[in-house]
């Protein structure tokens, strides 16, 4: 018993900050899965398929996808991650509000616009999540409060 707390296996781990940062592979992963959707938003617009599929798998399809974006929006404490989740979240609430409303085609055309504008900004902030992340936001902030550089 005492070789187990003196090993420390037992010691509580610290939860991460960062679900994406530093990580190449959700950095790309999620760049490369915005460029697919930039992709959808601009052949949408391309072929003026403005509306959005009122079929009940669709409307379960964007729910199930807002909950998630929402979840991990909620699990992150970093700014660019926050910036990539929010703007999925954004993305995927404004698919789940299309999908349940019979919208008139102004509209339609005005949220496909922005969906291929947020998809952009998504890609973008996707590839910021591949640079390292802050070694520690609170130490840093105690040493400039120590050393007088206080906000």
């Amino acid at each position: 018993m005492a070789g187990a707390l003196a090993s420390g296996e037992n010691a509580p781990r610290r939860k991460s900050a960062h679900l994406m940062c530093g990580n190449r592979f959700w950095g790309v992963v999620g760049a490369a899965a915005s460029a697919y959707f930039v992709y959808l938003a601009y052949a949408h617009l391309r072929d003026a398929d403005f509306l959005w599929s009122h079929i009940g798998w669709s409307q379960l399809m964007y729910l199930v996808w807002t909950a998630l974006a929402l979840g991990l929006l909620s699990e992150t404490r970093c700014w660019r991650e926050r910036i990539f989740f929010g703007l999925v979240l954004l993305n995927t609430a404004t698919g789940l509000v299309f999908s349940v409303w019979d919208s008139p085609l102004n509209y339609a055309h005005e949220a496909r616009d922005a969906s291929l504008i947020m998809w952009s900004l998504a890609i973008i902030a996707s590839l910021m999540t591949l640079a390292k992340p802050e070694a520690n936001p609170q130490a840093t902030s105690q040493e400039k409060s120590a050393d007088g550089l206080r906000n």
